[in-house]
Protein backbone atom coordinates (compact mmCIF):
# COMPACT_ATOMS: atom_id res chain seq x y z
CA UNK A 1 0.00 0.00 0.00
CA UNK A 2 1.35 3.42 -0.97
CA UNK A 3 -0.55 5.69 1.44
CA UNK A 4 -2.77 5.39 4.50
CA UNK A 5 -5.09 8.29 5.32
CA UNK A 6 -5.77 8.44 9.07
CA UNK A 7 -8.69 10.51 10.37
CA UNK A 8 -9.31 10.82 14.14
CA UNK A 9 -12.98 11.56 14.90
CA UNK A 10 -15.15 12.57 17.85
CA UNK A 11 -18.68 13.84 17.12
CA UNK A 12 -17.71 15.83 14.00
CA UNK A 13 -21.28 16.21 12.73
CA UNK A 14 -22.34 16.04 9.09
CA UNK A 15 -19.20 17.68 7.75
CA UNK A 16 -17.33 14.44 8.33
CA UNK A 17 -19.50 12.66 5.78
CA UNK A 18 -18.35 15.12 3.13
CA UNK A 19 -14.75 14.72 4.29
CA UNK A 20 -14.84 10.93 4.10
CA UNK A 21 -16.61 10.90 0.74
CA UNK A 22 -14.07 13.33 -0.72
CA UNK A 23 -11.13 11.29 0.62
CA UNK A 24 -12.56 8.12 -0.92
CA UNK A 25 -12.95 9.91 -4.28
CA UNK A 26 -9.28 10.88 -4.61
CA UNK A 27 -7.77 10.43 -8.08
CA UNK A 28 -4.46 8.65 -7.46
CA UNK A 29 -2.23 6.44 -9.65
CA UNK A 30 -1.52 4.12 -6.70
CA UNK A 31 -3.61 2.35 -4.04
CA UNK A 32 -4.41 3.99 -0.72
CA UNK A 33 -6.47 3.10 2.34
CA UNK A 34 -8.53 5.05 4.86
CA UNK A 35 -8.45 4.46 8.62
CA UNK A 36 -10.92 6.23 10.92
CA UNK A 37 -10.06 6.22 14.64
CA UNK A 38 -13.15 7.19 16.62
CA UNK A 39 -13.03 8.06 20.32
CA UNK A 40 -16.66 7.71 21.38
CA UNK A 41 -18.81 9.55 18.84
CA UNK A 42 -22.55 9.52 19.44
CA UNK A 43 -23.63 11.33 16.26
CA UNK A 44 -23.65 8.44 13.79
CA UNK A 45 -20.02 8.88 12.72
CA UNK A 46 -19.11 5.28 13.53
CA UNK A 47 -22.04 3.84 11.56
CA UNK A 48 -21.27 6.02 8.55
CA UNK A 49 -17.59 5.03 8.52
CA UNK A 50 -18.39 1.36 9.09
CA UNK A 51 -20.75 1.28 6.11
CA UNK A 52 -18.22 2.69 3.65
CA UNK A 53 -16.34 0.14 1.51
CA UNK A 54 -12.61 0.59 1.77
CA UNK A 55 -12.74 2.25 5.20
CA UNK A 56 -11.39 0.65 8.37
CA UNK A 57 -12.91 1.82 11.64
CA UNK A 58 -10.94 1.50 14.87
CA UNK A 59 -12.69 2.52 18.10
CA UNK A 60 -10.98 3.71 21.27
CA UNK A 61 -12.31 4.94 24.61
CA UNK A 62 -12.57 8.74 24.93
CA UNK A 63 -10.07 8.76 27.79
CA UNK A 64 -7.52 6.99 25.59
CA UNK A 65 -7.45 9.78 23.01
CA UNK A 66 -4.36 11.96 22.73
CA UNK A 67 -3.39 14.16 19.81
CA UNK A 68 0.05 12.59 19.41
CA UNK A 69 -0.85 9.23 20.91
CA UNK A 70 -3.81 8.60 18.60
CA UNK A 71 -1.87 9.55 15.49
CA UNK A 72 0.89 7.18 16.54
CA UNK A 73 -1.76 4.50 16.95
CA UNK A 74 -3.04 5.22 13.46
CA UNK A 75 0.43 4.90 11.96
CA UNK A 76 1.03 1.67 13.87
CA UNK A 77 -2.20 0.14 12.52
CA UNK A 78 -1.04 0.65 8.93
CA UNK A 79 1.93 -0.51 6.89
CA UNK A 80 2.02 1.95 3.98
CA UNK A 81 5.05 3.94 2.87
CA UNK A 82 3.37 7.24 3.73
CA UNK A 83 0.79 8.19 6.37
CA UNK A 84 -1.48 11.16 5.73
CA UNK A 85 -3.45 12.83 8.52
CA UNK A 86 -6.67 14.83 8.32
CA UNK A 87 -8.84 16.20 11.08
CA UNK A 88 -12.50 15.30 10.87
CA UNK A 89 -13.53 18.79 9.71
CA UNK A 90 -10.78 19.35 7.10
CA UNK A 91 -12.43 18.88 3.71
CA UNK A 92 -10.17 18.33 0.68
CA UNK A 93 -11.03 20.97 -1.92
CA UNK A 94 -10.68 18.58 -4.86
CA UNK A 95 -9.85 15.02 -5.86
CA UNK A 96 -6.15 15.82 -6.39
CA UNK A 97 -5.47 16.61 -2.71
CA UNK A 98 -3.79 13.32 -1.76
CA UNK A 99 -1.75 13.11 -4.94
CA UNK A 100 -0.39 16.62 -4.37
CA UNK A 101 0.44 15.89 -0.72
CA UNK A 102 2.36 12.71 -1.51
CA UNK A 103 4.04 14.40 -4.47
CA UNK A 104 5.50 17.00 -2.14
CA UNK A 105 7.09 14.24 -0.04
CA UNK A 106 8.49 12.41 -3.03
CA UNK A 107 10.58 15.38 -4.18
CA UNK A 108 13.49 14.25 -2.03
CA UNK A 109 14.13 11.30 0.33
CA UNK A 110 15.33 13.72 3.02
CA UNK A 111 11.80 15.14 3.42
CA UNK A 112 10.22 13.72 6.58
CA UNK A 113 6.82 15.36 6.28
CA UNK A 114 4.71 17.66 4.15
CA UNK A 115 1.74 19.85 5.02
CA UNK A 116 -0.84 21.41 2.75
CA UNK A 117 -2.68 24.69 2.43
CA UNK A 118 -5.85 25.59 4.36
CA UNK A 119 -8.55 27.86 2.96
CA UNK A 120 -11.63 29.10 4.79
CA UNK A 121 -15.04 27.60 4.23
CA UNK A 122 -17.19 29.75 1.91
CA UNK A 123 -19.43 30.90 4.78
CA UNK A 124 -16.49 32.05 6.95
CA UNK A 125 -16.07 35.73 7.77
CA UNK A 126 -14.03 37.90 5.35
CA UNK A 127 -11.44 38.39 8.10
CA UNK A 128 -11.02 34.63 8.60
CA UNK A 129 -10.58 34.15 4.86
CA UNK A 130 -7.98 36.92 4.78
CA UNK A 131 -6.11 35.55 7.81
CA UNK A 132 -5.69 32.08 6.30
CA UNK A 133 -4.67 33.48 2.94
CA UNK A 134 -2.00 35.69 4.51
CA UNK A 135 -0.74 32.90 6.78
CA UNK A 136 -0.18 30.36 4.02
CA UNK A 137 1.05 32.89 1.46
CA UNK A 138 4.19 33.34 3.55
CA UNK A 139 5.09 29.69 2.86
CA UNK A 140 4.63 30.28 -0.86
CA UNK A 141 7.22 33.06 -0.69
CA UNK A 142 9.88 30.68 0.66
CA UNK A 143 11.46 27.56 -0.87
CA UNK A 144 8.90 24.70 -0.83
CA UNK A 145 11.44 22.42 0.85
CA UNK A 146 13.33 23.73 3.88
CA UNK A 147 15.67 22.35 6.53
CA UNK A 148 18.40 23.55 8.85
CA UNK A 149 20.72 23.50 5.84
CA UNK A 150 18.60 26.07 4.00
CA UNK A 151 20.26 28.83 6.03
CA UNK A 152 22.39 27.38 8.88
CA UNK A 153 23.48 30.75 10.29
CA UNK A 154 19.95 32.10 10.34
CA UNK A 155 18.77 28.95 12.08
CA UNK A 156 21.22 29.55 14.89
CA UNK A 157 20.49 33.27 15.34
CA UNK A 158 16.92 34.00 14.20
CA UNK A 159 14.13 32.67 16.42
CA UNK A 160 11.48 33.76 13.90
CA UNK A 161 13.14 31.59 11.24
CA UNK A 162 13.23 28.63 13.61
CA UNK A 163 9.51 29.12 14.30
CA UNK A 164 8.88 29.19 10.56
CA UNK A 165 10.81 25.94 10.11
CA UNK A 166 8.90 24.06 12.77
CA UNK A 167 5.43 25.19 11.72
CA UNK A 168 3.55 22.07 10.67
CA UNK A 169 -0.16 21.30 10.67
CA UNK A 170 -1.41 17.74 10.91
CA UNK A 171 -4.89 18.96 10.07
CA UNK A 172 -3.59 18.34 6.55
CA UNK A 173 -0.27 16.53 6.41
CA UNK A 174 1.65 13.45 5.32
CA UNK A 175 4.76 11.87 6.81
CA UNK A 176 7.29 9.29 5.74
CA UNK A 177 6.85 6.06 7.72
CA UNK A 178 10.57 5.32 7.88
CA UNK A 179 11.09 8.62 9.71
CA UNK A 180 8.08 8.13 12.00
CA UNK A 181 9.48 4.76 13.10
CA UNK A 182 12.46 6.55 14.67
CA UNK A 183 10.71 9.85 15.44
CA UNK A 184 7.10 9.17 16.48
CA UNK A 185 4.73 11.90 17.57
CA UNK A 186 5.17 13.10 21.17
CA UNK A 187 2.37 12.11 23.54
CA UNK A 188 1.23 15.64 24.40
CA UNK A 189 -2.06 17.53 24.56
CA UNK A 190 -1.06 20.42 22.31
CA UNK A 191 1.19 21.22 19.33
CA UNK A 192 2.16 17.60 18.76
CA UNK A 193 2.64 18.43 15.09
CA UNK A 194 4.95 21.40 15.68
CA UNK A 195 6.97 19.55 18.33
CA UNK A 196 7.39 16.66 15.89
CA UNK A 197 8.45 19.07 13.14
CA UNK A 198 10.93 20.75 15.48
CA UNK A 199 12.46 17.40 16.36
CA UNK A 200 12.77 16.21 12.77
CA UNK A 201 14.30 19.54 11.67
CA UNK A 202 16.78 19.25 14.55
CA UNK A 203 17.54 15.70 13.42
CA UNK A 204 18.52 16.98 9.98
CA UNK A 205 15.43 16.13 7.95
CA UNK A 206 13.61 18.51 5.61
CA UNK A 207 9.99 19.72 5.59
CA UNK A 208 7.88 20.37 2.48
CA UNK A 209 4.97 22.70 1.82
CA UNK A 210 2.34 21.41 -0.63
CA UNK A 211 0.38 24.46 -1.85
CA UNK A 212 -1.79 22.35 -4.17
CA UNK A 213 -2.89 19.97 -1.39
CA UNK A 214 -5.72 22.21 -0.22
CA UNK A 215 -8.42 21.65 2.41
CA UNK A 216 -11.27 23.74 3.67
CA UNK A 217 -10.62 24.27 7.37
CA UNK A 218 -11.65 27.31 9.38
CA UNK A 219 -13.47 28.43 12.52
CA UNK A 220 -15.18 31.69 13.44
CA UNK A 221 -14.87 31.95 17.22
CA UNK A 222 -16.70 34.12 19.69
CA UNK A 223 -14.81 36.75 21.67
CA UNK A 224 -14.36 34.73 24.87
CA UNK A 225 -13.59 31.58 22.85
CA UNK A 226 -10.83 33.51 21.11
CA UNK A 227 -9.44 34.70 24.45
CA UNK A 228 -9.44 31.13 25.77
CA UNK A 229 -7.74 29.69 22.69
CA UNK A 230 -5.09 32.41 22.76
CA UNK A 231 -4.54 31.83 26.48
CA UNK A 232 -4.11 28.09 25.91
CA UNK A 233 -1.78 28.59 22.95
CA UNK A 234 0.36 31.16 24.74
CA UNK A 235 0.69 29.12 27.91
CA UNK A 236 1.51 25.96 25.93
CA UNK A 237 4.06 27.71 23.71
CA UNK A 238 5.69 29.14 26.85
CA UNK A 239 6.16 25.62 28.20
CA UNK A 240 6.92 23.75 24.98
CA UNK A 241 9.10 26.23 23.10
CA UNK A 242 10.00 28.97 25.55
CA UNK A 243 8.05 31.66 23.64
CA UNK A 244 6.36 34.41 25.67
CA UNK A 245 3.77 35.89 23.32
CA UNK A 246 2.95 39.56 23.96
CA UNK A 247 4.14 39.15 27.53
CA UNK A 248 4.83 42.85 28.11
CA UNK A 249 1.77 45.13 28.47
CA UNK A 250 3.34 47.82 26.26
CA UNK A 251 4.04 45.26 23.53
CA UNK A 252 0.50 43.91 23.86
CA UNK A 253 -0.95 47.42 23.56
CA UNK A 254 1.10 48.08 20.42
CA UNK A 255 0.03 44.74 18.95
CA UNK A 256 -3.65 45.58 19.49
CA UNK A 257 -3.11 48.95 17.84
CA UNK A 258 -1.40 47.37 14.84
CA UNK A 259 -4.15 44.76 14.39
CA UNK A 260 -6.91 47.34 14.77
CA UNK A 261 -5.34 49.63 12.15
CA UNK A 262 -4.88 46.74 9.74
CA UNK A 263 -8.42 45.41 10.19
CA UNK A 264 -10.09 48.80 9.96
CA UNK A 265 -8.31 49.40 6.65
CA UNK A 266 -9.33 45.96 5.40
CA UNK A 267 -12.95 46.56 6.43
CA UNK A 268 -13.00 49.93 4.68
CA UNK A 269 -11.56 48.55 1.43
CA UNK A 270 -13.97 45.62 1.38
CA UNK A 271 -17.07 47.46 2.66
CA UNK A 272 -17.51 45.16 5.62
CA UNK A 273 -20.40 46.05 7.93
CA UNK A 274 -19.76 48.06 11.12
CA UNK A 275 -21.11 45.17 13.22
CA UNK A 276 -18.70 42.63 11.68
CA UNK A 277 -15.84 45.10 11.98
CA UNK A 278 -16.58 45.79 15.65
CA UNK A 279 -16.64 42.07 16.35
CA UNK A 280 -13.29 41.69 14.65
CA UNK A 281 -11.75 44.48 16.71
CA UNK A 282 -13.07 42.76 19.84
CA UNK A 283 -11.47 39.52 18.67
CA UNK A 284 -8.15 41.35 18.19
CA UNK A 285 -8.26 42.55 21.79
CA UNK A 286 -9.25 39.09 23.02
CA UNK A 287 -6.46 37.38 21.07
CA UNK A 288 -3.65 39.62 22.29
CA UNK A 289 -5.02 39.76 25.84
CA UNK A 290 -5.22 35.98 25.95
CA UNK A 291 -1.61 35.73 24.80
CA UNK A 292 -0.45 38.21 27.43
CA UNK A 293 -2.28 36.46 30.26
CA UNK A 294 -1.11 33.05 29.02
CA UNK A 295 2.49 34.23 29.05
CA UNK A 296 2.10 34.88 32.79
CA UNK A 297 0.00 31.78 33.55
CA UNK A 298 2.34 30.48 36.30
CA UNK A 299 1.40 33.50 38.43
CA UNK A 300 -2.31 32.65 38.34
CA UNK A 301 -4.15 30.42 40.83
CA UNK A 302 -4.87 26.97 39.42
CA UNK A 303 -8.64 27.47 39.52
CA UNK A 304 -8.33 30.70 37.53
CA UNK A 305 -6.08 29.08 34.92
CA UNK A 306 -8.71 26.41 34.38
CA UNK A 307 -11.56 28.91 34.12
CA UNK A 308 -9.67 30.89 31.47
CA UNK A 309 -8.83 27.78 29.46
CA UNK A 310 -10.87 26.26 26.65
CA UNK A 311 -8.95 23.00 26.93
CA UNK A 312 -8.98 21.93 30.60
CA UNK A 313 -7.16 18.70 29.82
CA UNK A 314 -4.34 20.66 28.21
CA UNK A 315 -3.99 23.02 31.16
CA UNK A 316 -3.90 20.16 33.65
CA UNK A 317 -1.10 18.53 31.65
CA UNK A 318 1.15 21.60 31.50
CA UNK A 319 3.75 22.25 34.21
CA UNK A 320 3.24 25.50 36.09
CA UNK A 321 6.87 26.52 36.30
CA UNK A 322 8.69 28.46 33.59
CA UNK A 323 10.72 26.24 31.20
CA UNK A 324 14.37 25.65 32.00
CA UNK A 325 15.51 27.20 28.73
CA UNK A 326 15.71 30.95 28.19
CA UNK A 327 12.40 32.45 27.08
CA UNK A 328 12.18 35.41 24.76
CA UNK A 329 9.32 37.91 24.84
CA UNK A 330 7.41 38.96 21.73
Amino acid sequence: MKVSVVIPTKNPGRIFRDVLDRVLAQDCPWPYEVLVIDSGSSDGTQDYARAKPGVRLHEIAPEDFGHGRTRNLGASLTTSEYVAFLTHDALPVDNAWLRALVGALEQDPSIAGAFGRHVAYPDASPFTKRDLEVHFDRFSRQPPVVSRKTDPQRYETDQGWRQFLHFYSDNNSCLRRSVWETLPYPDVEFAEDQIWAHRMIEAGYAKAYAPDAVVYHSHDYGVFERFQRSFDESNAFRVLFGYRLNARPVRAFLSIGYLAKRDLAFAWRNRISPFATLKRLSLDVASVSGQMVGAHAPRLPGSLRLSLSRDKRLQRSLPVTTPRWSAEEH
